[in-house]
């Protein structure tokens, strides 16, 4: 099963992948037009600057989603082979539960429609709006056999050891 992974170390904080967000979840599909329609598409993701780094941060599909527990209404539901979180916004009665208790703060508002909106992979597409607008290739859809092989592990140890330094220095 194909996830997304994050490589800290290509970030630039370009905000690419939440602007290909928002356009890949409006009616138009298109920047310009999107921009026009009301309620405003939102994002499903967000690039945080922590430790003069930046840091996209989205849904990532828990095993045991607090957010589908928390949902009261079922509008919020885990597929059990895919692991994929869902929401459906015709049951979603905007309580914000699901927004209280995710661990990454990744469920936003749309207050217009008074919905909670996640990232959903974008089912329509083979890869994610996000990752195919990322211009450092910062943002990876693939196997996790496939991420974590040789290099990533490598570079992934050195990001941590760059933050361990830094947070004891």
């Amino acid at each position: 099963m194909k996830e997304i992974f994050v490589r800290l170390d290509r970030c630039v904080g370009c905000h690419a992948c939440e602007l290909a967000c928002a356009v890949e979840h409006s009616v138009a599909k298109h920047l310009f037009a999107a921009i026009a329609e009301t309620p405003v598409p939102r994002k499903r993701l967000y690039v945080e600057y922590i430790l003069q780094r930046k840091l996209p941060l989205l849904c990532r599909h828990c095993e045991d989603a607090p957010c589908v527990r928390a949902c009261r209404t079922g509008a919020m539901s885990q597929d059990a082979l895919t692991r994929i979180v869902t929401h459906d916004p015709d049951k979603c009665i905007g309580c914000w539960m699901c927004t209280m208790v995710c661990p990454y703060g990744v469920v936003g508002r749309q207050l217009e429609r008074r919905i909670a909106v996640k990232c959903d992979r974008c089912p329509d597409l083979d890869v994610p709006a996000c990752v195919t607008a990322c211009p450092t290739k910062a943002l990876v859809y693939a196997e996790e056999e496939e991420f974590a092989g040789g290099v990533r592990r490598v570079a992934a140890a050195e990001v941590v050891e760059g933050y361990v330094t830094a947070q004891t220095v």
